[in-house]
């Protein structure tokens, strides 16, 4: 340990040396020590640090890779949608140095995967063959059925046959879902959204670690923009690009998403949480084009070519890079779904990219249509019989945009003439976001009707909306005809430009400040909200409430920043208070 306290002071030493754009080579190398430890349980953490690939810290700029160094398993290994007797177990097999994600290259290459109750895997309780191939850029799921519920298990995968034969990955951590019959006291949750690798360093992953590791997270839920596909230098933050995209234009077809996972996945601090905990994901807009919809996007044109092609192709990258159930909606499929945790809560998980309309940014009359739809009538259905027919105590639903009514009332004349010349109407009571639900108000206002029923025949359960996408702190309550119906907390970008970034001021500065007060002022539903912050949240699940706390990264473009709370949303059923 007196080591790796070395390594940060050394690291902080260095830093001060750097610009902030420069820092990778010191302190993010620096970091790959004191994070990889952190991605199992402590108690093996000793065992832990003949087992870090130095190598790793050089995975992080695209510059080809060092023969003299290479290793198959150079994206690390994750796990997601525990069930009570399974777990997905993910990694990808890079089996020689041309075969890079996207490349379409490389032989298949036959990967063993083993599951154990203990760190060194002398019981063993599950193992298999799979086979990585080209076809699905060598990426590997596996599903180990017959797992015990609520258990902590290790995994690893192993190359069979060729030249690597005989080498391990990492290791990773997981957990399953209690049984449907468990009364689980509580369940931790990180929440995160809306990491813009160009815009700075991943701590909040390293965080979400280090916690996992200690047994304070049981689970990552991750709302969506996971990658973003804009081309270099388009959408940095305020510093300008702190580490470049690969390949460094918009991405659009399957061999440039592919590529673009492969970049954020050799990033150490992604890996270190993948290998941590089980992530529950979904995606939004990013992950395919800026504010997509179910048949195109404002910002596709001819130039990037057949929108259902580059959908699709969009969608495969997506199901292959991250340890998902499902199939996606441009195959016929869907991956909207729910995960039970006992009778404590169950997590729902929206689709509201691959069905939504439209969007209706400049007609405000034509965004309020009763035709108009976010979710889609089948995926809407499934939602209201979950939601009227409670098993849990809590339904925590995960919409990856802001369900929240949000307006801009009472504003300055000079802005609101601005405004009302914009998009040909009043500002009174104008939404600020039509990318939200608030551009989808009849999917709402029948989503808050079903709240509402629900509410009167089961008092006792209780939903929470968790959210991400906007960048930035938000609580509020839910309320339709005067009854408290839900609750909404969303969490900040891990990394993505918020309000500070895009002006150019500093964090807090009074432009932010006073759009928070306006914001306070004008949506009394609204308890807290905070328009500068980067980090994730950690969500608390208990019998009678959910919290929300927020954790704030200190600087995105300094590796290796730290993080901290600055303040807890709490709902009890009622009501919302900020502390």
């Amino acid at each position: 340990m007196a080591i790796l306290k070395s390594a940060i002071a050394r690291a902080v030493g260095l830093e001060s040396r750097l610009s902030r754009r420069s820092f990778l080579w010191g302190a993010l190398g620096v970091s790959t020590l004191t994070l990889l430890p952190g991605s199992l349980n402590t108690a093996y953490a000793g065992n832990f640090a003949e087992l870090i690939d130095l190598d790793l810290q050089q995975r992080h700029e695209p510059n080809p890779l060092n023969p003299a160094e290479f290793r198959p398993f150079l994206h690390g290994v994750a796990s997601g949608d525990p069930l009570p007797n399974s777990v997905v177990l993910w990694t990808r097999a890079t089996p020689s140095l041309e075969a890079v994600p996207g490349s379409g290259k490389g032989e298949p290459v036959k990967v063993r995967w083993e599951v154990a109750l203990d760190f060194e895997f002398a019981d063993i309780v599950s193992s298999g063959v799979e086979i990585a191939e080209a076809k699905h850029d060598h990426t590997v799921h596996v599903d180990p059925w017959n797992l015990q519920p609520a258990t902590e298990y290790f995994y690893r995968f192993r190359i069979e046959g060729g030249d690597f034969d005989g080498t391990y990955s990492r290791i990773g951590r997981t957990k399953t879902a209690p049984a449907p019959e468990d009364t689980p006291t509580e369940l931790n949750v990180a929440v995160c959204s809306c990491a813009n690798f160009e815009s700075g360093y991943f701590s909040a992953y390293s965080d979400i670690a280090h916690r996992a590791a200690d047994n304070a997270i049981d689970v990552v839920v991750h709302l969506g923009d996971y990658i973003y596909e804009y081309a270099s230098g388009s959408h940095a933050g305020k510093y300008g690009v702190v580490r470049s995209h690969e390949p460094t234009w918009e991405i659009v077809s399957l061999a440039d998403y592919r590529t673009r996972y492969g970049r954020y996945r050799r990033d150490t601090e992604l890996q270190a949480a993948h290998a941590a905990a089980p992530w529950v994901v979904m995606w939004d807009d990013h992950e395919i084009a800026n504010n997509a919809w179910e048949h195109g996007a404002p910002g596709h044109t001819g130039w990037n070519g057949d929108w259902q092609l580059r959908r699709a192709a969009a969608m495969q990258a997506y199901l292959e890079w991250l340890p998902v159930r499902g199939q996606a909606p441009s195959q016929g499929g869907h991956i909207y779904r729910s995960l039970r945790f006992g009778t404590l809560a169950e997590l729902t998980m929206l689709d509201l990219r691959s069905y939504r309309d439209r969007p209706e940014k400049l007609n405000i009359k034509r965004s309020l249509s009763e035709e108009r739809t976010i979710m889609g009538a089948e995926q809407f259905a499934w939602l209201q019989r979950k939601l009227e027919n409670p098993q849990t105590t809590w339904n925590v639903v995960g919409t990856s945009v802001m369900l929240t009514p949000i307006s801009l009332l009472e504003m300055d004349s000079t802005i609101g003439n601005a405004v009302q010349n914009l998009i040909g109407e009043g500002c009174e009571g104008v939404p600020y976001n039509l990318d939200q639900w608030d551009g989808y108000v009849a999917d709402r206002r029948r989503l808050f009707q079903s709240l509402h029923r629900r509410k009167t025949e089961h008092p006792d359960v209780s939903t929470v909306f968790l959210a991400g996408d906007i960048h930035s702190e938000w609580a509020a309550e839910l309320e339709y005809e005067g009854v408290r119906v839900g609750a909404e907390l969303v969490c900040t970008s891990v990394s993505a430009a918020n309000i500070d970034d895009g002006l150019g001021v500093p964090a807090n500065s009074p432009v932010s400040t006073e759009a928070e007060a306006h914001l306070l002022r004008t949506n009394p539903h609204v308890k807290h909200v905070d328009l500068d912050a980067h980090g994730y949240s950690l969500v608390r699940i208990t019998a009678t409430q959910v919290s929300m706390r927020f954790m704030r990264v200190d600087d995105v473009t300094v590796a290796g920043s730290a993080i901290r709370p600055a303040g807890t949303a709490l709902f009890d059923g009622h009501g919302v208070r900020h502390e």
